[in-house]
């Protein structure tokens, strides 16, 4: 079941790492976040001052500072969902809490939104002093606080003996023309929305992929409002008489950077593809279920869009990829890798397919360790349980192992994924699949895996994605010094390689011949 937080709940956890930010402990705790359930007006506080609770008694016992007037330290401060992901990573407990939350919320026999009472109930569900310190305090544990959040989803009622009948009244004309007003208010809107999107795909981000995902979307509005009829929309269009055209508030003109400028109109899109959904409803059963698949496709176009500007920040400075196989390397992988980190290398994939899990694990913490030291991102290949047990950044997989949707379940939101893909098709999927970056190839002929002749992509294959997907993405295979230049000018600006650097008598003198081409 999918949650979303409601905006007290994001409200209170922005808040929470506030606090955090500025409290003297050295190791985050839950108190920070307990503070901002009881600063924040909403169900937890009321549920916390019935148990003799407050926020002066919590600052108090947990000494937290609060540098800001309470009334007024989130007014002017709007909450980014990308901020709020910033805090849940920066502070693992409160994601923790989160997740008891997801839970507790799971139990409703209705979908329901996950408020500060859930988040309350999350962090007395978390073994720690605070939770001790509410029950010790204000006999307030989890088992208490569970049936009073929920009750009102679990009740069931007979339903009312009333002595009258209902019957059905014909819409009057009035009626449609309300509806159609309604829909063309909200066709006009996303339309709106999808041009300012495809504005930013098209002179932003410059992708062509992406772009062309957006022009199916506009197709659609098209053929579903062709069911109800055009003419008929602007006919009933009364724009002057609109009361709605002369309402705003400051969010509407408030955008401090052009991803916060990109979201708005992403929600704009999904919220005019719902109401466009519900009211064709009353007209055009056919219109409604092209509305209802367009909300679902705008969904996926937003974490698309999200994942490649996140990825395109967190890969910005990763040229050069090195993929490390012990029986490559000259002198061992360790040599190679210390090196290779040495010379300028921020990105290495640990590929290892002849040790056994032991091996794997124990070699995987020593490469972690190099990486850690040198600032640079360390992926496991295949692997994601090892990527997690040895706390990797990520994950790459190709088409036959594991897909990225399976992966991401394993490896949580934080971790890269990474998939290999030898042709277009492979590359536009993986993209909508949720990967963080993609290998691109092979190009050459590559001793570390075995591919027929007719098999290799080559540099068309590198010059197709290099036209169309601004996803991170790496050209990989039988890339040397010598025909690295043929692949910058196919259009590659980043690279993977493994025996060039391996199997070289000095790895660092290598790798920096390599960042040097890949720099001009």
């Amino acid at each position: 079941m999918h949650h979303i937080l409601t905006a007290g709940a994001q409200r209170a956890l922005i808040q929470a790492e506030r606090i955090a930010s500025e409290s003297a402990e050295s190791e985050p705790t839950l108190a920070p976040l307990l503070a901002a359930l009881a600063l924040e007006e909403s169900r937890a506080a009321e549920i916390m001052r019935t148990h003799q609770i407050d926020l002066a008694l919590i600052l108090q016992e947990f000494q937290l500072p609060l540098s800001q007037d309470p009334a007024t330290s989130l007014l002017d401060s709007p909450v980014q969902p990308l901020e709020m992901s910033q805090a849940l990573h920066q502070y693992p407990a409160f994601r923790e809490v989160l997740n008891h939350a997801m839970q507790q919320a799971s139990r409703a026999d209705v979908p329901t939104e996950i408020g500060s009472e859930h988040l309350l109930w999350g962090l007395l569900a978390t073994a720690g002093k605070e939770s001790e310190w509410l029950q010790r305090t204000g006999s307030l544990s989890a088992e208490k606080l569970d049936d009073s959040i929920n009750v009102i989803f679990r009740q069931t009622v007979e339903p009312l003996d009333v002595d009258f009948a209902l019957r059905t009244v014909a819409a009057t004309a009035d009626d449609q023309t309300n509806t159609l007003r309604t829909i063309d208010a909200a066709a006009n809107r996303l339309r709106e929305g999808l041009r300012v999107i495809e504005d930013f795909l098209r002179f932003s981000l410059d992708d062509a992929h992406l772009m062309s995902l957006l022009k199916s979307t506009r197709h659609q509005l098209t053929d579903a409002l062709s069911f109800i009829g055009n003419e008929t929309l602007i006919s009933s269009r009364d724009t002057l008489n609109d009361v709605g055209t002369s309402i705003s508030t400051t969010s509407e003109i408030d955008r401090s950077s052009l991803e916060h400028l990109l979201q708005a109109n992403l929600k704009r899109v999904q919220e005019a593809a719902r109401t466009l959904e519900e009211f064709s409803k009353l007209l055009s059963p056919e219109a409604a279920a092209i509305f209802k698949q367009m909300r679902y496709a705008s969904y996926t176009l937003e974490k698309t869009i999200l994942t490649c500007i996140a990825s395109q920040r967190r890969l910005e400075n990763s040229r050069l990829y090195l993929l490390v196989s012990e029986s490559l390397c000259h002198h061992g992988a360790g040599p190679a890798i210390r090196e290779s980190l040495a010379a300028g290398v921020n990105l290495v994939q640990i590929r290892e397919k002849s040790m056994t899990d032991r091996q794997l694990l124990a070699h995987g913490k020593r490469v972690r360790e190099w990486t850690r030291d040198a600032g640079a991102i360390l992926i496991m290949n295949d692997r994601p349980d090892l990527a997690i047990a040895i706390d990797a950044d990520g994950v790459h997989v190709g088409q036959d192992e594991l897909p990225v949707r399976e992966v991401r379940q394993i490896v949580g939101p934080r971790r890269l994924i990474g998939v290999s893909t030898h042709n277009i098709e492979q590359a536009r999927q993986a993209v909508l699949d949720g990967a963080d970056y993609i290998g691109v190839g092979p190009t050459f002929p590559t001793s570390t895996k075995n591919f027929a002749e007719h098999e290799y992509a080559g540099l068309d294959f590198v010059n197709q994605v290099a036209a169309e997907i601004t996803l991170p993405w790496f050209a990989i295979g039988g890339i040397q010094a010598d025909n690295l230049q043929q692949v910058l000018e196919a259009g590659a600006t980043r690279v993977a390689v493994s025996g060039v650097i391996c199997s070289h008598e000095h790895p660092g003198q290598i790798t920096r011949e390599l960042l040097e081409q890949l720099s001009n």
